[in-house]
């Protein structure tokens, strides 16, 4: 369960007794505790997402890309998600997604993008710089923040599949832009969301 923190702060959580045992478990099966607390937060949700523990080794990102998406959505910076499930999982903030706003359609016809990316320059039309960006779905849509230079807080990029996922994420590590990824080619809404939703909670109970 999840209560709305102040505007832009983070949430204040009471969490259901199952999810305060699946952690029980996670952590008896892995340990995470060497890592940096805001990285180890987000492996941690992630794993709790996915039940998949090779997350642990799978994710990459710098403590200091996440403390400064943290400031970021503390001081109530904008999420941005490229495809609607991915916003649905962002639980304790409204996120932004402009996929299937019919603009988005018109542009991507007429420039010749995905939906996915043309909703992403759709968004930072609208949002501008400071954002922070989650990715779960499309590679094109990390592809495209990548392209715009879209001078984010922090790039959640963590699609999934096996055309251009992978690569993609290797071109966002290889950008210079703080981000959140992984190697493999798995990702997907669910876990691109946990990340998300780890800083939002961080400092509260899990």
């Amino acid at each position: 369960m999840t209560e709305p923190g102040p505007p832009g702060g983070t949430a204040t959580r009471r969490p259901h007794p199952i999810e305060v045992r699946s952690y029980e478990i996670l952590r008896s099966r892995v340990d995470l505790s060497p890592m940096p607390p805001l990285w180890r937060a987000v492996a941690e949700r992630v794993i709790h997402a996915s039940a998949d523990l090779e997350y642990a080794v799978d994710l990459v990102t710098d403590e200091a890309h996440l403390e400064r998406g943290l400031a970021a959505l503390r001081a109530g910076a904008p999420v941005v998600a490229d495809v609607e499930m991915v916003a649905a999982g962002i639980t304790a903030r409204r996120a932004l997604c402009y996929v299937a706003d019919p603009a988005a359609a018109r542009m991507a016809r007429a420039a010749g993008l995905t939906r996915s990316a043309a909703g992403i320059r759709l968004a930072y039309s609208e949002v501008g710089p400071g954002a922070v960006w989650v990715v779960g779905c499309a590679p094109t849509a990390l592809e495209e923040i990548i392209r715009l230079g879209v001078r984010p807080a922090l790039v959640v990029g963590l699609p999934v599949g096996f055309v251009g996922a992978a690569e993609s994420k290797q071109a966002l590590r290889d950008s210079g832009l703080p981000q959140v990824s992984n190697v493999s080619e798995k990702g997907g809404s669910a876990v691109a969301a946990a990340a998300v939703n780890a800083l939002l909670y961080h400092g509260g109970s899990r």
